[in-house]
This record gives structure tokens, sequence and C-alpha cells, in this order.
């Protein structure tokens, strides 16, 4: 039945959007035999009404390995309340992708170089989208900064690095990338990350089944991760919020859920408003090797007080002098060139969060910074 817009009940955009999650909830239950999708609960069982689980089917679970395959399949009923016969089915499903194994894999040892990472997100592309995102949706930007405490151009710099505001959200079937990395995560990574996608792989399952959404429909990253911001399904259960109160959170068509969630992530992870995020900082050439080995010990964690730095022989803004809290002395290296350093806050580790990378917190924030100038700037002309 073609969704209508012609309802009073609702605005037509989440008139259209509700009609659409019908559709994915008919497509769900005609693709996977559905027990009882609502009781894919996110609160905890009682005894009363915890799903119990199975012994699985080996001939439903595809041509995964047998036993790896049951048992993640009891853990996923038993962490979130999903049917068995429903989770069996869907990893029955799921396709094993080379692709996927492949791209989890380091790449090859480098020479790291900041300039060069710069210049692939602070680019010409992101910067005209960003400023069209911003002017277009900067109501949303408004209200999340006055709810969360976060400002625009943070929000802007994460969706613009992840996504470039959702024009490259991932082509792989989620489904079939956790379970992938759940089932044959490739014995020659470093370390076995198997458990780990396996816990998303059941909550990107309980999220579908809170939304009837089709879980073999969804796509995103070669990680699993989903949406203009690129939340695992862990941060969506956690942190996604439904920001225009449409009925559901829709991190891949609603910009409004997008900005909002982001920026309830980075409150839950410790964002203080009106909070710097760094200075710009000169080291001395005649630094000795020793304090800054100290200075850089504790990386990207802030652990020295303006007074502890200027002790040791920084020279300080006087915004960084002035700086009540604890910084971190971030080195950014340029392969063969001399490193650039910056003073990271609390607020600079936060963002580190989302990416635990000083590269990716600065060039979100940079990024942020030019695109919020350049919205602002566009804003400004057209009123004029």
């Amino acid at each position: 039945m073609p969704c209508s817009s012609s309802s009073s009940a609702a605005p037509p955009g989440v008139s259209r959007r509700l009609c659409l999650q019908s559709a994915a909830a008919l497509a769900l239950h005609a693709s996977v035999p559905v027990v009882a999708l609502a009781q894919g609960a996110a609160s905890a069982p009682t005894a009363a009404n915890a799903v119990q689980p199975s012994v699985p089917d080996p001939d439903t679970l595809g041509d995964w390995p047998a036993a790896q395959a049951q048992a993640l399949v009891e853990r996923i009923v038993a962490r979130n309340q999903l049917p068995s016969g429903l989770v069996q089915r869907l990893i029955g499903q799921a396709q094993y992708v080379p692709t996927v194994a492949r791209l989890i894999l380091p790449g090859p040892p480098g020479k790291k170089n900041w300039r060069v990472y710069r210049s692939r997100f602070l680019d010409a592309l992101r910067i005209d989208a960003g400023s069209d995102f911003m002017q277009e949706f900067g109501v949303w930007f408004a209200k999340a900064q006055q709810r969360y405490g976060v400002p625009p151009h943070i929000v802007a710099g994460i969706l613009g690095v992840e996504t470039i505001y959702g024009r490259n959200m991932g082509n792989f079937r989620v489904a079939d990338a956790l379970t992938t990395l759940a089932l044959r995560y490739p014995t020659q990574a470093p370390r076995d990350r198997s458990a780990y996608f396996g816990v998303q792989l059941g909550d990107f399952l309980q999220w579908c089944a809170q939304d009837g959404r089709n879980p073999l429909q969804v796509r995103g990253s070669y990680a699993g991760a989903i949406g203009m911001p690129q939340f695992m399904p862990e941060n969506i259960l956690k942190y996604a919020v439904d920001f225009d109160d449409a009925g559901s959170i829709d991190l891949i068509n609603d910009p409004a859920d997008a900005i909002g969630s982001v920026a309830s992530y980075l409150a839950a992870k410790g964002w203080v408003a009106g909070q710097p995020t760094h200075f710009a900082l000169q080291v001395p050439s005649d630094l000795s090797a020793d304090t800054l080995a100290t200075l850089l010990a504790p990386d990207i964690t802030p652990s020295f007080t303006a007074d502890q730095l200027a002790a040791m022989g920084l020279p300080l803004l006087p915004q960084a002098r002035a700086y009540a809290g604890k910084l971190a002395v971030v080195q950014l290296p340029n392969a063969g060139a001399a490193p650039d350093y910056v003073l990271g806050t609390d607020n600079f580790y936060v963002v580190t969060r989302y990416n635990h990378s000083a590269f990716y917190a600065l060039a979100v924030i940079e990024l942020g910074e030019v695109v919020s100038a350049a919205a602002a700037a566009a804003g400004a002309a057209s009123a004029g």
C-alpha cells in the first residue's frame, strides 16, 4: 500500500516516516519467522516474561561454524531477550563477506602525517556539503546545544568526517558484516574481537525488532556502523534519541535524530558546556627529550595543570594559562617534518571517545569550525 501524507494527525514528513516503518515491519515478518517481535524488549527480563534459551537447530544456521553459531544464538537470546527462532533464522540468512574480514585488519605500518590526514577531511566537498547541511537543519543544531550543551560545530564536524553529512553511510548489509566479524573474525588479526561484534549483532537485532526494521535490509560500514553518525548498534540503544519526536529513532534518514544523537553521546561521555577543546602550543626546540617524554606519556588524557606545564618550560597562551582544568600535551606527527602540538582539554578527550585518535578529534574540530563559518557567511549573504 503506498504511503500517504494526507493524514491530519501528523506533519507530512512524520506520516511518511511512520508509513515507511510499517512497511519495514511487514518486510521483517515476511523474511523471518517472527515469534513475537515485542519480546525484543529493552527492559530487563523477569521470571514471568524472560525468553527461555533453546537449543539452536544447526540446519537453520547456514554455513557458519556450528558450535560458535549455536553459542552466539544463546548469548543473544539471553542478553537481548529475542526469540531463539528469530535469531537462528537471521544468522542463518546472513552471508560471509570476505571484504569485511579484510577491511577489519589494520593497514600496513607507515609514518603518521597529521597534515596529510587533515587535508583528507578539510576539503571543498565536505565544507560545501556541511555549509548546506547546517543552513538547512540549523534549528536542530541549536536545539541540541540547548539540551546537551554541545556546540553546533562539534556535531557538524563529526557528521562531516563520518559520512559527509549522510552521503557515504556504507553499503554493506549490517547483518552480514556483524555476523562475519562475530563468527569468522580473521585469525591473522592482532587480537580477536569476535566477542565484541557478537554483542553488536545482538544489539542490532534488538534495535531492528524494536523499530520494526528488516535487519536484512539495513546497510552500513564494514564494521557494522549505521547512519549519518555511524553509531555502532550498542551506542544506538544507549545514546541515540528520537530528537524530533517522530515515534522512532532513525539515524539513516532523519537529520534531526542524527544531530541530537551525536550531541547526546558526547554529553554522556562528559562534555562540559562552554569549555574549549584545545589551545595552540609551540614546544620549544630546546626542551629536553626527558621532559618531552614526560609530557607525552599520558597521551590524550588531560593530566597537567597550566602551572605544571609552565614550570616544565612550556610557553602557554594567556587563554591556556587561565584554564582551570587539566591539559594534555598532544603531539601530531608529520612524518619526516616537525610535529604539531596542541593542548587538549577534557572536551578534546570527550571527542576522542567517538574515535580514539587525536588526529580524528582535531579534524572534527577544525572541519566543524570551517563549516560553521561557511554556513554563517552564506546565511548572511542570502539575508543581505
